[in-house]
């Protein structure tokens, strides 16, 4: 019996990363087909061992994380980016960030946040009219980078500031597209995409630096700083911002914590949700039958009136389309973890050091765990339908002590959007072909993702 698992045989210095770069979705899918639980290739000169079994991710994640690390392969350039915040920091750094952190997103003080969504929803819609077109995919990311500034920053971006911040995701995103020369460039090579990225990075870096200055002095405030979403907890605020400020003048933070963690939370508080919304409406308008019961419930439930966070729960539907669409396009579609030691998956050896990679995109689509995987079907949510299925046959969030610290605001943001706009509007794909995919940090639609608009009666 083999100790390597199986996989494809890659070239020399580039191993399979060429076949990834070209297009990393059907080659995770062809791997996993091909290959099995446990596949082993090169990405360049990164071993890699792929699990596709949700036996093994939860394993990873949750029971033997202690095992695994965030990956320190991962290039110096989403080091610059994300620096120590939480979603790159590690042992007593991260534990302590998440400490800090965790305040912010206590379920009670989310609660409160449903009607500044609701608002900055409804703010939103002013400026729709029936049969206009928009970039749905543009649209949703300005609301969510409002929503997660107010809710996490407790302050408001000008539109000004909030186009600088849209304008300058592009070269971000680009800079973490699979490329497979990339290994081969270092990074302070004057090539046009270190340029663009650097600039890029100081940019939003100005940004977050002007919130801090605009809020210093009312982290102590007994009145919220803007909305609702600062309302304290207590005697002072308990938005992210305020309670780093706090810690920073207590000798517990530096302006580097500061700046790592309200850049990861500028940049990942806002753009899972945005991308789950996007490939929400779309997914709507391809399957008018689903759109249909969703409407039905929203009039049901609603009558008309704006979502509060009381009715959330009785969206049952609506909560299904959102898990639905992030299975169909998980905005994560890929996690990786390394491993601190020798260790055994899938009945194979991974080395110390090596990279474990969990596709989100694979593990989602697999019809070993799903029934016509391929198939927009937000009744397969229903309590009868998942009870048998694996716990990590899905895990948009992830997994573990290291899950989404935002889980909760996310899929409550998610539903009081989708049940503000769908009670208003259809809305409409305008291309008669369907959008690619383009990796990078994030899985994101390469085409513009214009949708018609269509005032409900």
């Amino acid at each position: 019996m083999s100790t390597t698992p199986p996989g494809p045989k890659g070239v020399p210095l580039f191993g399979a990363s060429r076949q990834y770069a070209r297009d990393p979705f059907h080659f995770l899918t062809a791997v996993s087909e091909a290959y099995g639980d446990v596949i082993h290739f090169d990405l360049g000169p990164l071993e890699t061992y792929m699990l596709t079994n949700p036996e093994d991710i939860q394993r990873v994640l949750v029971s033997e994380s202690a095992k695994f690390r965030k990956p320190r392969f991962q290039d110096r350039a989403i080091g610059d980016l994300l620096g120590d915040g939480l979603l790159m920091s590690e042992g007593a750094t991260w534990q302590r960030q998440r400490r800090l952190a965790q305040p912010a997103f206590d379920v009670r003080r989310i609660s409160t946040m449903s009607e500044m969504m609701t608002d900055r929803t409804e703010s939103m819609l002013t400026g729709w009219h029936d049969g206009d077109v928009v970039d749905i995919q543009l649209e949703m990311a300005r609301l969510t980078v409002e929503i997660i500034v107010d809710a996490m920053f407790g302050s408001d971006l000008d539109d000004e500031r909030i186009k600088l911040v849209q304008e300058h995701l592009e070269p971000l995103g680009a800079r973490f597209e699979p490329d497979p020369l990339r290994f081969l460039m270092p990074d302070w090579a004057p090539t046009r995409e270190n340029r663009d990225y650097k600039h890029a990075l100081s940019v939003l870096e100005a940004v977050i630096w002007d919130i801090v200055d605009e809020r210093r002095g009312s982290e102590y405030a007994t009145e919220p700083a803007s909305s609702v979403a600062g309302e304290p907890v207590g005697d002072e605020p308990m938005d992210l911002l305020s309670i780093l400020l706090r810690a920073y003048d207590e000798g517990e933070q530096t302006e580097k914590n500061l700046r790592d963690e309200l850049m990861t939370m500028l940049l990942a508080g806002h753009d899972t949700t945005a991308l789950t919304l996007t490939y929400a409406w779309y997914l709507l308008s391809q399957h008018p039958e689903a759109e249909a019961k969703l409407q039905r419930e929203l009039d049901e439930v609603l009558g008309g009136r704006t979502p509060t966070f009381e009715d959330v729960r009785k969206l049952e539907y609506t909560e299904r389309v959102l898990n639905e669409a992030m299975r169909l396009y998980p905005p994560v579609y890929v996690m990786f973890r390394e491993a601190k030691a020798d260790v055994r998956l899938g009945g194979y050896r991974v080395p110390e050091g090596s990279a474990i990679m969990l596709p989100q995109w694979v593990v989602h689509r697999s019809e070993r765990w799903w029934d016509n995987p391929l198939e927009f079907d937000p009744d397969r949510w229903k309590p009868e339908n998942a009870r048998n299925r694996p716990r990590f046959a899905y895990f948009p969030f992830g997994g573990g002590p290291r899950h989404c610290i935002g889980k909760h605001l996310s899929l409550l943001e998610g539903r009081l959007i989708l049940g503000t706009v769908a009670q208003e509007y259809e809305l409409d794909y305008i291309r008669d072909e369907p959008f690619s995919l383009r990796g990078s940090l994030t899985m994101h639609p390469r085409e513009p993702m214009g949708m018609r608009l269509t005032r409900r009666e």
